[in-house]
């Protein structure tokens, strides 16, 4: 597989009005259930991300996470940004920086929020960066006026493209916003493909293998990474008839017809 998602904690600093919310148990990974885990998907990949739901930054022990992963593995982690002052270990191939996150009410301004992310990458010759927008975000014109003045380059909100590369490791990436999968929510459709099960799987905080890094409330559980095999799970009857569905350009499961990630992504 392409990467697995991981998810220490489902704990998340920040309230955003675009997230689906965690309705899980809160809980954070301990080191030894993180050492089941890598043990696990050592033979199906090379590259992992720390992230499902919540912000990986949270955890008290990110940086021996991280430090314990990148032997075996390349770690990618996703983060609002808010605490990426925690990250202590130059051992990440990359960090992708939600900036959409960004929001006055957390009491920081774009200049504060963006310095305090600039002091730590400009740190990190060796990690890849990804700035990542939604286009149509309130904050989008404030915050790339202050990547431009940082950078000193020139890009237009009109003009980017969904990769805008400001040097070697560090790029601008954007996004169109889409309807987090939910089993209430108004979208619906029965044909699509994805690339879920076929290039990458999910593995929530309690061991809960999905089949994608979307499915944040576990509605397509397909076993736990702690009881059962890795191998088992992806040779079950429900993930062959996901699989053929997805060739076919059909969705089997109910969550997925209520899913337009991929559809948004292609626009």
């Amino acid at each position: 597989m392409k990467k697995v998602y991981i998810e220490i904690t489902n704990n998340c600093n920040l309230n955003c009005s675009f997230c689906i919310k965690n309705d899980r148990v809160n809980k954070f990974i301990s080191i030894e259930e993180f050492k089941i885990i890598l043990e696990k998907i050592k033979p199906y990949t090379k590259y992992i991300y720390l992230h499902v739901m919540g912000e990986a930054l949270l955890h008290p022990k990110i940086n021996e996470l991280i430090d314990l992963a990148s032997r075996y593995f390349n770690v990618n982690i996703t983060t609002n940004g808010y605490l990426i002052d925690r990250i202590k270990t130059k051992n990440i191939r990359q960090i992708n920086i939600s900036i959409h996150s960004f929001d006055y009410k957390y009491k920081t301004n774009t200049e504060e929020y963006l310095n305090n992310i600039f002091k730590v990458v400009d740190k990190l010759d060796n990690t890849y960066i990804s700035y990542r927008f939604w286009v149509n975000n309130k904050n989008s014109r404030e915050l790339l006026d202050i990547i431009n003045k940082h950078y000193n380059t020139n890009f237009k909100l009109e003009e980017l493209k969904k990769d805008n590369k400001i040097n070697d490791h560090i790029f601008i990436n954007t996004y169109n916003e889409f309807i987090w999968p939910d089993l209430n929510n108004d979208y619906y459709s029965e044909e699509g493909k994805c690339y879920a099960l076929r290039d990458h799987i999910g593995i929530l905080v309690d061991g809960t293998v999905v089949p994608c890094c979307l499915d944040s409330k576990g509605i397509i559980n397909l076993g736990n990474i702690y009881k059962d095999n890795l191998e088992d799970i992806l040779n079950s009857d429900r993930v062959k008839k996901m699989l053929d569905g997805f060739r076919n350009n059909k969705k089997i499961e109910k969550l997925c017809k209520k899913c337009n990630f991929l559809d948004i992504d292609e626009v």
